[in-house]
């Protein structure tokens, strides 16, 4: 692939990115389903669990539902709607029980009004103008041969890579409580808590690496619009 006058030698950072993203999405596809297999002796379900968790919290002004898909799993604060996917629902497996327990984590967050969820939240309106401008405004610059605007574009993208860095902590402290609450309320014990542990940290390193590749991106971003300058 060209680029400018020469090859463009960055894509092998894109490439880098995308491998490091794929790896960690099979990984949590393959462990999902090891352990989606071991059912929990108790016999309770995923829905059991996330309104056991809610009520236990104080909360009970969150509706849980089913949402179609595989692993399409998330909390919506502004519906208070905790939606389980057709893998999870219903299900007495400790991978779902584990996910589960993870979406009632971000509810408790909402409700104690927990820092990190908070500016998630307000840096969704930001990340979203980064992700769907940052790349015409970018291409434009380049094209007219106008670095200012390219480096504009630069500065939009970050936003995006803001955002995930900040849902690090967001999804590392959900899967926390959602491990010490399965623990302490002796919902998942031995195998079963180990097994819901591996599968949600699995989960966790997919928002690295996706939070890796983002930054390869802007790497690449960055020295393809310094190069068009130097030129």
């Amino acid at each position: 692939m060209y680029y400018g006058y020469g090859y463009d030698w960055t894509i092998i950072l894109v490439l880098i990115g995308a491998a490091i993203s794929g790896i960690a999405s099979l990984n949590v596809r393959r462990t999902y389903a090891k352990y989606s297999k071991l059912r929990n002796y108790r016999g309770i379900t995923s829905n059991d669990v996330a309104e056991h968790i809610l009520h236990a919290a104080g909360i009970y002004d969150v509706r849980i539902e089913r949402i179609r898909g595989n692993l399409t799993d998330h909390y919506s604060p502004n519906e208070k709607v905790l939606r389980l996917s057709d893998a999870v629902y219903g299900q007495t497996s400790v991978a779902a029980l584990g996910v589960a327990a993870h979406e009632c984590g971000h509810a408790i967050q909402h409700q104690e009004g927990y820092a990190p969820l908070k500016l998630r939240s307000a840096s969704v309106p930001l990340a979203n103008i980064g992700s769907w401008i940052s790349w015409p405004v970018i291409l434009i610059g380049l094209l007219i041969g106008y670095t200012p605007l390219a480096q504009l574009g630069i500065f939009l993208f970050t936003f995006v890579v803001a955002f995930q860095l900040i849902t690090l902590p967001v999804e590392f402290d959900a899967s926390a409580r959602a491990l010490r609450i399965l623990d302490q309320d002796h919902i998942l014990e031995g195998e079963e808590h180990a097994g819901a542990s591996k599968v949600l940290k699995a989960a966790a390193l997919t928002y690295v690496a996706a939070l890796f590749a983002t930054i390869l991106q802007l790497l690449r971003l960055v020295y393809i619009v310094n190069g068009r300058r130097r030129d």
